[in-house]
């Protein structure tokens, strides 16, 4: 894994319709994120804040089904800007959000440099969604289709091309709130996707093994997007679309320690913490603690 890690904010709750998840950044900066990857030794650079515009109306439907749509596709224009910049530095990208709206930008920027990426996507959600399959309009379901080439243009040719990533490439993990359409959409691609079903009746060493092993063939790098509700929420309360049922604190970390192991991650993002909801920033120390796992540290 790069030794220089650059971290970028993205305040984005525009995504969805409850508020506060655009603190996300702050409280996971509040909760020491950047004095413990230094303390790991990494040379870390903290770029600031991608600036994120506010409509004078929240949670419009605009063209298509889809909520504020202008601002969220000006927001992830401006974070495949920053991303694309700090990876021709070689810099390892790490984003700090914000709602999951936000993976839009990232993967299409991290997935330019690269053939075959591969995603390991953390969620209770499939964020599968699009305009025509999503029950809310709300854009931060719509990440992973998205970046299928699926909806609206603006959104899946962001960047100036489409697809960014292919759907054998992909790996959901945590998966318990499916669509009607996403669940169509999995059995159509033949996603790979380990609902909560399946860890608990293989144990998450396995599932993260089998998940390992079938990215390590025919990837060039690997993309982990962390959605903070794909754990349980008494482990995660501030989230903004809490399941019950979720992967436990302790099999999240383990999960972080084996990819931390194959050092197959190149890029990362954590999303969806959300303060207003959450006690005493617990959610934040979490997602801090678990990147801390990802960067290798050790209980011992």
């Amino acid at each position: 894994m790069n030794k220089r890690i650059s971290v970028i904010g993205v305040p984005m709750d525009l995504g969805q319709n409850r508020r506060g998840v655009d603190m996300g950044p702050s409280a996971m900066r509040y909760a020491g994120v950047i004095e413990r990857l230094i303390a790991l030794g990494f040379d870390v650079v903290d770029r600031g804040d991608i600036e994120i515009g506010r409509p004078s109306k929240l949670d419009v439907i605009e063209e298509g089904n889809l909520k504020d749509l202008k601002v969220v596709v000006k927001a992830n224009q401006s974070l495949y800007e920053k991303v694309r910049s700090v990876g021709e530095q070689g810099d390892f990208p790490l984003v700090l959000g914000g709602d999951h709206s936000i993976a839009i930008g990232t993967l299409a920027a991290v997935a330019k440099e690269r053939e075959n990426l591969g995603v390991i996507w953390f969620d209770a959600h499939g964020d599968l969604n699009t305009g025509e399959t999503s029950p809310s309009g709300n854009i931060h379901g719509m990440p992973l289709a998205v970046s299928l080439g699926l909806g609206h243009q603006s959104l899946a040719e962001l960047g100036g091309y489409a697809p960014k990533i292919k759907p054998e490439n992909i790996v959901i993990i945590g998966a318990r709130s499916l669509d009607a359409g996403e669940k169509q959409l999995i059995r159509e691609k033949g996603m790979n996707v380990y609902t909560m079903h399946e860890i608990d009746r293989l144990g998450m060493t396995q599932v993260m093994n089998e998940a390992i092993a079938y990215l390590s063939c025919g990837t060039d790098g690997v993309h982990l997007s962390v959605d903070l509700d794909a754990l349980d929420p008494q482990d995660a309360p501030g989230v903004g679309t809490a399941v019950l049922g979720g992967t436990s604190y302790r099999e999240t970390h383990l999960a972080m320690e084996m990819l931390a192991e194959q050092n197959m991650v190149t890029s990362a993002e954590f999303v969806e913490v959300n303060p207003i909801l959450d006690v005493r920033n617990q959610t934040a120390v979490a997602a801090v603690e678990l990147m801390g796992s990802l960067f290798g540290e050790k209980l011992l």
